[in-house]
């Protein structure tokens, strides 16, 4: 509206401006009269002279009305018949979408132009497939056709297609996302998987990157980095099969960032994106920093696919360096908090630190894919990073002088690399293990992240909620930035209805605690409607301001991220 009311003052005030200021009006001769009728304008001159004040006062009078009167015509013209969609978009300034006779004519069309007949699939399990998630709670709701592009240019033609006949556009990469990120839209919408664009294009071992299409997953390339001899890696670590594409757009992280921070944090040096108007950008180049404008890598970092679809990444790698684990138990997680507080200010080669609750180490051992036996006490799990065994053995004794200070026992540090392994495959299996706890349940998996000091009022508060409440829950910290999740366990719909109200307890727990409602798995459409609370109404309009710039007709995955102001979608 902003854009508009500018738009039609300057329609209004140039013609006027342009006569007062640059050639006043006397200087036009407006109100001459043409040279034959000079006689009898000298003739009459003296009845005139008079009136001939008002006659003119009258002409610029009239000319400026006809100077508005045209202006705002002029204008509306512009507006509405030479303008593009988009520009007619960003007047209304809400999603606009096609009718389901528009959707099967941008399917047909999708059709005809890629030749392929794997491009393009309207396969009603292709269709459920994506449209459902084992991984969330939420019901499933079908896309009307998933689409696989090959190349960026294949997303141009498709996001053209989708834009002439306004159809939505959802983002598919490794979907292991938890807050219905890759749903469908109400009225369906077009899924873009991007698997078929898994390639390593570049490896810059000299330079520690390498560029990558979006359907790469992050243990793939550590995978084949070490196949290759190339001593890098890829530190971003969250659920096995999640994706470079997907993890940019959420923002992921995992239990490395207590030691190499989040998605957010310098890892995606570059994105290439297709924007909802087709156009193709480079978000920057490849070198390590720059200070060349403002970061507009960041600006699709944790934009969920609202912005653009990302088809190629420069990610930055961190040396490979020797790790080894260790595992301690304690009497309650105050003691634990405390006393990861006090290793992490020592400075000492940490890579992850992870809480487990009582009720997960309970869960490990019901699950049975660990080779050991747990005590089921809240326990610290370590990741201890150095450049060789003396720096690991150094580390470690570091660390159980102090844990063992706030009451940790049982200090146990893997003899070897396969011991490491198995010990830190307990941690990782923890949706799995979850999951065991409660047959026939489904898990209503949720994050939340405050300052590390403030984590144990958190785990202590939601812990005795959910006792309270009667829901089977396992918790699980990346302490060392606290950050904790809670998988919440339900068999019926009552269930479903009480687990909901105890995440949301959690949420508004969290952000009174100076946190937020997600510290990594995004927003997508479960987490939405607590941004405003979190980051303020000036904030989130700022957020909504930048997307109907860029995506005025709403196309690309309606209805995430951006809180709604009148929300009915029961996903």
């Amino acid at each position: 509206m902003a854009s508009l009311s500018k738009g039609l003052t300057r329609a209004i005030c140039r013609p006027i401006g342009y006569l007062s200021l640059e050639r006043p009006l006397s200087s036009l001769h407006l109100n001459r009269i043409p040279q034959r009728h000079s006689s009898n304008f000298t003739k009459h001159s003296a009845n005139a002279a008079s009136s001939q004040s008002v006659d003119s006062s009258d002409c610029r009078g009239f000319l400026a009305l006809s100077c508005i009167f045209s202006g705002i015509i002029g204008f509306a013209l512009a507006t509405t018949w030479g303008a593009s969609p988009f520009e007619k978009a960003r007047s209304i300034g809400k999603p606009q979408f096609g009718t389901p006779k528009d959707f099967e004519r941008a399917i047909q069309e999708l059709k005809e132009a890629f030749h392929n007949a794997d491009a393009v699939s309207t396969d009603s399990e292709d269709l459920r497939i994506h449209g459902f998630s084992d991984y969330d709670y939420r019901p499933g709701r079908l896309h009307s056709v998933v689409f696989y592009p090959s190349s960026t240019e294949d997303v141009v033609r498709m996001v053209r297609i989708a834009t002439k006949y306004k159809m939505p556009v959802i983002p598919y990469s490794g979907a292991t996302s938890l807050e219905g990120q890759t749903r469908s839209h109400v009225i369906g919408g077009i899924c873009v998987d991007m698997s078929c664009m898994d390639r390593i294009l570049e490896i810059h071992e000299a330079d520690s990157d390498l560029v990558c299409q979006p359907g790469a997953k992050w243990m793939d390339i550590n995978d084949i980095l070490e196949e290759k001899g190339i001593p890098l890696f890829f530190p971003l670590d969250p659920g096995p099969g999640a994706t470079i594409g997907g993890m940019l757009s959420t923002g992921c992280s995992g239990t490395n960032a207590v030691r190499y921070g989040t998605a957010k944090a310098e890892w995606f040096l570059n994105a290439t994106v297709v924007l909802p108007s087709g156009e193709v950008i480079k978000t920057r180049r490849r070198s390590r920093k720059s200070s060349a404008g403002f970061d507009t890598t960041k600006l699709f970092i944790g934009a969920e696919g609202t912005l653009g679809i990302v088809t190629e990444v420069t990610i930055r790698l961190a040396p490979v360096m020797s790790t080894t684990v260790a595992v301690v138990q304690f009497p309650d997680v105050k003691k634990a908090t405390q006393a990861v507080i006090e290793v992490m200010n020592q400075g000492v080669g940490i890579q992850c630190v992870e809480l487990v609750d009582d009720v997960f180490m309970a869960a490990t051992n019901k699950f049975g894919m660990s080779k050991r036996k747990w005590p089921e006490k809240d326990s610290l799990f370590f990741k201890f990073q150095g450049i060789s065994p003396g720096s690991l053995q150094e580390t470690a004794r570091i660390v159980q002088k102090i844990v063992e200070k706030y009451g940790g026992t049982g200090f146990e540090l893997a003899r070897n690399e396969q011991e490491a392994n198995e010990l830190w495959a307990d941690r990782k299996n923890a949706h799995y293990s979850g999951m065991s706890l409660l047959e026939g349940a489904r898990g209503w998996p949720t994050d939340v992240c405050v300052p590390v000091s403030k984590l144990p009022e958190l785990v202590y508060e939601t812990k005795k909620d959910l006792a309270q409440v009667g829901i089977t829950s396992t918790i699980v910290g990346h302490v060392g930035d606290g950050n904790f999740h809670a998988l919440l366990l339900f068999r019926n719909d009552e269930e479903a209805k009480i687990a909901k109200a105890a995440v949301s307890r959690m949420v508004h727990r969290a952000i009174a605690l100076d946190g937020t409602c997600s510290g990594e798995h995004g927003v997508g459409v479960g987490k939405k409607g607590y941004l405003t609370e979190e980051l303020g109404k000036g904030t989130v309009e700022l957020m909504k301001t930048v997307k109907r710039a860029i995506d005025p007709l709403g196309l690309f995955n309606p209805g995430k991220l951006y809180p709604d102001d009148e929300d009915n979608d029961p996903i």
